[in-house]
């Protein structure tokens, strides 16, 4: 085992739960922000509810990632040693408050993300989630996490 990849703990017959799942938080992130811009550019109120459930669905997917993600981290020693692992997953977590904040803020906002700091906070999160998929990549393709040891 000493030559082998660091273990994805979080695995459904063999294969990675987390990077099957965090396509969804970083798809519904990217929509809220884009959603937002073109709220800011038609206002149009449609794009305004768009981005509100864009980010409960965000939420809701990156929770199951986090739980995933997770227990990669716990379940290997050799992952919580990789900076990038720490990296990733402070950002991905901070990204995730910042969209919570986001989505709290527009409740009752009636009048979209441009009355409330909204398309900013989505902004900030999908550049931080740029940083944190960086970081990713650097787990499985640098650092071989979650990398079958067989050809």
């Amino acid at each position: 085992m000493n030559g082998s990849n660091p273990r994805s703990t979080a695995q459904f017959m063999g294969h990675p739960l987390h990077p099957a799942i965090v396509s969804y938080p970083i798809a519904f992130f990217t929509g809220a922000f884009l959603s937002d811009l073109a709220f800011l550019f038609l206002h149009d109120a449609f794009w305004a509810t768009a981005s509100f459930w864009l980010l409960a669905a965000g939420l809701v997917t990156a929770a199951a990632a986090a739980v995933a993600g997770l227990t990669d981290f716990l379940g290997d020693g050799r992952i919580r040693e990789l900076s990038d692992a720490r990296l990733h997953m402070i950002g991905n977590v901070t990204a995730v408050v910042i969209e919570a904040v986001n989505l709290f803020l527009r409740l009752h906002d009636h009048e979209g993300p441009i009355s409330s700091p909204g398309i900013y906070l989505s902004g900030a999160a999908f550049l931080l989630l740029g940083f944190t998929g960086w970081k990713g990549g650097e787990l499985v393709f640098r650092h071989r996490v979650g990398v079958a040891d067989e050809v």
